[in-house]
């Protein structure tokens, strides 16, 4: 018998408008799909700065998370692509802001253009358990 795949899937960040999941776990492993920086309530973040997007799109992954059961002391990779290496940074900085003390293993991919204009999308891996 094989384990199940979860879908996760929260009201606290826009629904996916494609075919795909928020996240999914499997055992003890959960994979959140690449967050944009829309609003809550679908608003995009597109024409606000880089800083602003970055803290959206961290919110909306983190809270992600929250609803498998991660904090960010159980994330274990993080990948982010970057609208412009010059914003690398700022990214950091924020980055390193909203994980504190956690420092999963990471990787930014400074790419020349993402969906609907955003600057930044994050995607993560973690670990659910004690």
């Amino acid at each position: 018998m094989t384990d199940p795949i979860e879908r996760i899937a929260t009201a606290a960040v826009p629904a996916p408008v494609g075919h795909y999941s928020q996240a999914t776990a499997w055992r003890d492993l959960v994979f959140v799909s690449g967050q944009l920086a829309p609003r809550r309530d679908g608003t995009p973040t597109a024409d606000q700065p880089f800083e602003v997007q970055v803290r959206q799109a961290l919110a909306n992954l983190l809270a992600i998370l929250a609803e498998a059961g991660c904090g960010p002391e159980r994330v274990l990779r993080v990948t982010v692509y970057i609208v412009g290496v010059e914003h690398w940074p700022a990214f950091n900085r924020i980055y390193a802001e909203v994980f504190g003390e956690a420092k999963p293993a990471r990787t930014v991919v400074p790419v020349p253009e993402l969906h609907h204009g955003s600057l930044v999308e994050v995607e993560a891996i973690a670990a659910r358990g004690a």
